[in-house]
């Protein structure tokens, strides 16, 4: 039996280039399927990845009770302070509470190559902001100096947007502000541009701030510090930890680009399932006088059939693999931004990992099984006599 279906199964593979135009049909169209649910995925992995890495569980994130995102936010400055205050906070240089009362303003920039603007974040900041992400580096240029109107950009924001190199003039809601440095932090902050907290309050006409930065004395402070902060009558907040509130962020946009990948994979899985059927329809009639005869000469029906479903697999296979190969060389690590939950952009780039690779070529197995089994049967069924006096 293993040396029949062994014999069999390599007459049929090289028979393949014999049939090159119709194999192309379930190559081509796998690779279609799994380029695109690999390419879907990717672009919400780079999302999730980007998010989640910009929190950390020993930083809480305070905000004004009902809040869902830093924008709707809103905390006015002795609320700060006794957020600040609150125990279980990491004292850092000089005997201060290590937070950072931040301020969230919505701007409009001019996207590369387009003539219309993107909403874009502008984040004021106190200086205990650097030491909660440690992360961010000036890659470029200086720090901002306290009282003036000078601005850090992130590297996302500049390979996105016009206008935020080095040393240019950047016009925001009537007022000028002068670019004098560039950071990498690998994460979401990437997407904003940085000030002073109290020039960027000044500017905007804002007396409060969005949102508290708090590091935790011990990472598994979090309960006690909220507990504390909810039993004060003169706050009304919630917290939870940076990386909490940052995957939350992306969990609609995880959900809407899943469901989308779905269908749009499950539509392309139809076509490329009927186009292997009907391929592997026409190798099996292609080869009825082969099969015929080798039936003929003592050859059993289940070789036959192992060696149908071997050459529908490894087409499958061979368009998975491309399909996949495509994804990674044209979307792995492209920059990209798309609208964020505080309604502006968030520059991410797409992620094609190990993972989706598998899932695409899973797909392509299934497909494969699918669109080989009918003919295989069919194969194996077909009568000898009938075969060998239609040839």
């Amino acid at each position: 039996m293993l040396r029949q279906t062994i014999a069999i199964t390599l007459l049929s593979l090289r028979s393949i280039p014999e049939r090159l135009a119709a194999s192309l049909v379930i190559v081509v169209g796998l690779a279609g399927v799994v380029a695109v649910f690999t390419a879907l995925l990717a672009m919400a992995e780079g999302f999730q990845s980007t998010l989640k890495s910009t929190g950390r569980d020993d930083v809480a994130l305070v905000l004004r009770g009902g809040s869902s995102a830093e924008l709707n936010s809103g905390l006015t400055r002795d609320q700060a302070t006794l957020i600040k205050q609150a125990p279980g906070v990491r004292v850092g240089a000089g005997g201060q509470p290590l937070a950072s009362a931040e301020m969230i303003v919505i701007a409009e920039l001019m996207r590369t190559g387009e003539k219309t603007g993107s909403n874009i974040t502008v984040r004021g900041v106190e200086p205990a902001a650097f030491a909660l992400r440690p992360q961010l580096k000036i890659v470029d240029g200086r720090l901002f100096q306290p009282g003036l109107r000078e601005l850090i950009v992130g590297r996302g924001v500049t390979q996105q947007f016009e206008g935020v190199k080095l040393g240019e003039m950047v016009r925001m809601r009537g007022s000028d502000w002068t670019v004098v440095g560039v950071f990498e932090s690998g994460d979401a902050n990437e997407s904003e541009l940085w000030a002073d907290v109290e020039v960027a309050q000044t500017t905007f006409n804002r007396r409060g701030f969005s949102a508290v930065r708090l590091q935790l004395a011990d990472p598994a402070g979090l309960q006690s510090v909220k507990v504390a902060l909810t039993a004060d009558p003169r706050l009304n907040i919630d917290i939870e930890s940076e990386q909490q509130y940052y995957s939350g962020q992306t969990k609609q946009f995880r959900e809407t680009i899943g469901m989308l990948a779905g269908v749009v994979t499950l539509i392309m899985a139809l076509g490329a399932t009927f186009a292997a059927l009907n391929t592997m329809y026409a190798a099996v009639g292609a080869r009825e006088r082969e099969i015929a005869t080798l039936r003929a000469i003592g050859f059993s029906g289940t070789p036959v059939v192992v060696s149908v479903m071997i050459e529908s697999l490894a087409l499958a296979l061979a368009g998975g693999a491309i399909g996949a190969l495509l994804a990674y060389l044209l979307f792995n690590n492209m920059a990209v931004s798309t609208l964020g939950e505080n309604f502006t952009q968030v520059v991410f780039q797409f992620k094609v990992t190990p993972k989706l690779v598998q899932q695409g070529l899973l797909i392509a197995i299934v497909i494969g099984m699918f669109g080989g089994l009918l003919p295989a049967l069919r194969a194996a069924r077909l009568p000898v006599t009938t075969a060998l006096r239609a040839a």
